[in-house]
């Protein structure tokens, strides 16, 4: 078995233009997560609150969005509903703009890939794997949990502590498997 370098796994000097891309393209990259996260979440605040009508609209009122917790939290007591729909709307509010603002974008990033983590077990819990999954609430978990690994992985480069690296950006050898 032969292991290959990914190309991406290769040492790009930082001298360089195609560096400079590499570094624009992956900002550009993590502001387009943080946004479209951060979107999403405070989306589903104003939806909650009857900012949006018309068509396409979720819940149009605080009272949709209780009813639409106790069926995704089916299993829980339902004295316990309200304290969740207030909770997961502080918590979405907070996620929301920080993640937008990028403030404390590590810890933000992990309180956003378990919210979502717990949002998608709950749903699939009381309507099925398929749900969480059509919603895509797992890859937005994932996302977060990608948007966390960067931050932690860009701290390790800028203060020069990878693994005894340059700061040049390299990211670990992947092994592709067999060459056929």
């Amino acid at each position: 078995m032969i292991s290959a370098q990914l190309i991406s796994s290769q040492p790009i000097p930082n001298h360089t233009g195609e560096y400079k891309r590499t570094q624009t393209l992956e900002r550009l990259g993590i502001l387009y997560a943080r946004t479209a996260l951060g979107a999403a979440f405070l989306s589903g605040i104003a939806d909650r609150f009857g900012l949006y009508w018309g068509r396409n609209v979720g819940y149009g009122n605080f009272d949709g969005f209780m009813r639409y917790t106790a069926e995704v939290n089916s299993f829980m007591p339902p004295a316990t509903i309200p304290f969740l729909a207030w909770a997961a709307t502080a918590a979405e509010l907070f996620l929301g703009i920080a993640l937008i603002l990028g403030i404390w974008p590590r810890w933000v990033a992990i309180g956003s890939a378990l919210l979502l983590v717990m949002f998608g077990i709950a749903m699939a819990i009381s309507f099925g794997i398929k749900s969480p999954l059509d919603h895509s609430v797992f890859s937005a978990s994932a996302g977060s949990v990608l948007l966390a690994l960067y931050q932690n992985r860009r701290r390790e480069f800028m203060n020069g502590s990878a693994g005894g690296r340059s700061g040049a950006s390299r990211l670990p050898a992947v092994s592709c498997g067999p060459n056929v």
